[in-house]
């Protein structure tokens, strides 16, 4: 006769989430897949009038730093929804986006951990992101690890200064989802 016993556990409320030693580990065998946004906002015509950077410090060098709004595509998640919960945490509950009707990126983009591969770089890993201009029409309160939102107008945000300064080659990023939407020439 085998004694059989059990334990009764939590469910992990976000099962998509790995816990931070799988995710190292993890980061160091495969190609992590992410969600960008630029949020935006347009006038009553569609085109963009100011688009959103946020400062925050950099969990790979501890610098200050400008970004957009990232994160990881959890297992069993749409990219919709990634996109979605991404635009909530870095932006708030209230920012209210107006998330794209197709699902076809603006670009995407390929980091890896060494620089000079490409023009994107993150030294944590190699990861694939897909990246979306996004409206928001609501108050976007940076969130998580932002420190602020500045919101730029199409030529404010090409300035060569904000651009080399936007972590690991974001720049490029916001200049192709400029171009992409008719805001540059």
């Amino acid at each position: 006769m085998s004694l059989m016993t059990s334990s009764v556990q939590t469910p992990d409320p976000n099962p998509g989430w790995l816990s931070e030693f799988a995710l190292a580990e993890t980061r160091t065998r495969v190609p992590i897949l992410y969600v960008e946004a630029v949020p935006a906002r347009v006038d009553t015509s569609g085109q963009i009038e100011h688009v959103g950077v946020l400062l925050r410090t950099s969990p790979a060098t501890g610098e200050i730093t400008r970004t957009l709004v990232s994160g990881r595509v959890l297992h069993n998640e749409s990219i919709r929804d990634a996109l979605q919960r991404n635009i909530e945490k870095d932006l708030g509950p209230a920012a209210f986006p107006r998330l794209p009707a197709t699902l076809v990126p603006v670009t995407v983009a390929e980091y890896f951990p060494f620089p000079g591969m490409t023009p994107l770089h993150d030294p944590r890993q190699h990861a694939v992101a897909l990246v979306y201009v996004v409206p928001v029409t609501g108050e976007c309160n940076p969130r998580q690890d932002a420190l602020e939102l500045t919101w730029l107008t199409p030529e404010e945000a090409l300035s060569s200064s904000l651009l080399n300064d936007m972590e690991g080659g974001r720049g490029l990023l916001l200049k192709q989802a400029l171009a992409w939407s008719g805001a540059i020439v």
